[in-house]
């Protein structure tokens, strides 16, 4: 006799197989059958972004591109060709000691707000691989009751046959 299980137990099952702790468990059980299925992971961050959080994001975009190293590099070719051959008064003299002072502000501050945003992207990233792995232990369970609904059906579908099978041989013997 095949036993029964529900989804609760089937959850449990599939998720001690796993390396999970106790309470990671629980928590899985608890929103693979109480709570929606999926969730908009970027919806949800956008939500709680703090304004330093949109700024940081929007700085690492802009820092990240082509379009700023483009423009950055004709910034400074400006800066070098004014102030070492066309200016007859320069405001930075070679060695540009004023502009790799500049260069140097921009990186101390460009730098950990960049970070910021990769830490917040990781958060995002760790958020989808969780919602992830709770889809796919969804689609389990689902693929797991399908295929029992397929093997009840095949084995009503072999009685159905075996009984026509007996019909038309009491049919052939009269």
């Amino acid at each position: 006799m095949e036993k029964k299980y529900s989804k609760q137990q089937l959850v449990g099952m599939l998720l001690r197989s796993e390396e999970l702790n106790d309470q990671d468990a629980e928590e899985l059980i608890s929103l693979l059958i109480e709570q929606p299925l999926a969730i908009d992971v970027d919806k949800q961050e956008e939500a709680k972004m703090t304004f330093g959080d949109k700024i940081a994001d929007k700085l690492s975009e802009v820092a990240g591109s082509w379009g700023f190293i483009l423009g950055f590099s004709l910034f400074l070719i400006c800066w070098i060709v004014l102030n070492g051959v066309l200016m007859t008064k320069p405001v930075d003299e070679y060695p540009f000691i004023l502009l790799n002072l500049v260069l140097s502000c921009i990186a101390a501050l460009q730098a950990p707000v960049i970070m910021m945003s990769q830490n917040r992207q990781a958060e995002k990233d760790s958020l989808r691989n969780k919602n992830d792995y709770i889809i796919d232990l969804k689609s389990e369970l689902i693929l797991e009751r399908i295929a029992e609904k397929i093997e009840k059906l095949e084995k009503n579908q072999d009685k159905i046959i075996k009984y026509i099978k007996e019909k038309e041989e009491v049919n052939e013997n009269k």
